[in-house]
């Protein structure tokens, strides 16, 4: 989970957008919720800890069995507070490789070291699974793989799982460095710009709580208001009140190496997620309702990128 700015930007105009309305795919909430589970049976899944290994491999092999091809991007991180550089790697799951204009949607898939919002500093360092602080967003692309195939896009579509975005040992601000998968990404995308080209991208943060809420993240309007436009307004015309029309705080997250990179990535985060950083954050508080609604609007929005 990133950290709070303040001062939300002001709206930019909307891009354009493909009309009429795609259906939604039968996205599978109670398999999603499986999936969340079995990933956190694996226990704390910190950059470069077999726990991370084990949670590799299991994504690896579920998305090579549905088709798709998986590729990875291995770097080293050195963190401030720590003796010793880490390896670390995002993977990138690609459907339709053959389509250069593309859509994106990530996730970061580590976990934090430390609960640092428990009242209780004694606490910090015991194992906690971070259920929907990273863990959800990969359970819900695991459950949303098995659609792709089906699903009428006009697009490429990749799974982006960022590595590092929670590799934070201190706390305090200005010390640890956040966001290590995101900004190597980013500035290979830049640096070496591939022959496919993103159209548009969502990061997935923080949003299958029980009752979420999420008004749009102010550096994605600033950012991506095209995007941002394009997605709220599908979640009006399905009557989906969760994604709300007004604007909610500003974050730094994976989404701002992404924009800086040229790819228009907006954050759907529910900044209110009364789990976040305590060891409270479990399955139990995850919602396979919510992981459904959230689908509806974003596999109807994907299908009308052009």
């Amino acid at each position: 989970m990133p950290r709070l700015l303040s001062d939300p930007p002001a709206k930019p105009p909307a891009e354009g957008f493909a009309s009429g309305r795609a259906a939604a795919v039968p996205f599978n909430g109670k398999r999603a919720m499986e999936y969340l589970r079995r990933l956190c049976d694996l226990g704390p899944r910190l950059s470069g800890s077999d726990g991370m290994a084990k949670q590799q491999k299991l994504i690896e092999d579920h998305f090579t069995k549905l088709g798709a091809k998986v590729s990875w991007q291995k770097f080293t991180a050195r963190q401030v507070s720590r003796p010793a550089p880490v390896a670390m790697a995002n993977l990138v799951v690609t459907w339709h490789p053959e389509r250069d204009r593309r859509a994106l949607i990530c996730t970061h898939y580590d976990t934090r070291p430390i609960a640092d919002q428990e009242p209780d500093s004694r606490n910090w360092f015991k194992p906690f699974a971070s259920a929907n602080d990273g863990t959800s967003g990969v359970a819900w692309l695991m459950e949303l793989g098995h659609h792709v195939k089906a699903m009428d896009l006009k697009v490429g579509l990749d799974f982006v799982f960022f590595d590092g975005e929670e590799y934070i040992y201190d706390p305090r601000p200005g010390v640890d460095q956040y966001f290590f998968g995101s900004e190597h990404f980013a500035t290979d995308y830049a640096r070496n710009p591939p022959r496919h080209r993103y159209a548009a991208g969502v990061l997935l943060d923080l949003f299958a709580g029980a009752s979420p809420r999420f008004p749009i993240e102010g550096n994605s309007l600033q950012l991506a208001g095209g995007v941002a436009t394009q997605i709220w307004g599908v979640a009006r015309e399905l009557n989906e009140p969760i994604f709300e029309h007004k604007l909610g705080t500003t974050v730094n997250d994976d989404h701002l190496a992404l924009n800086r990179a040229g790819i228009p990535t907006v954050d759907v985060i529910d900044f209110d997620y009364p789990h976040w950083h305590r060891l409270t954050d479990t399955p139990e508080n995850c919602s396979p309702e919510t992981m459904g609604r959230v689908s509806r609007v974003l596999t109807t929005w994907l299908q009308r990128l052009k």
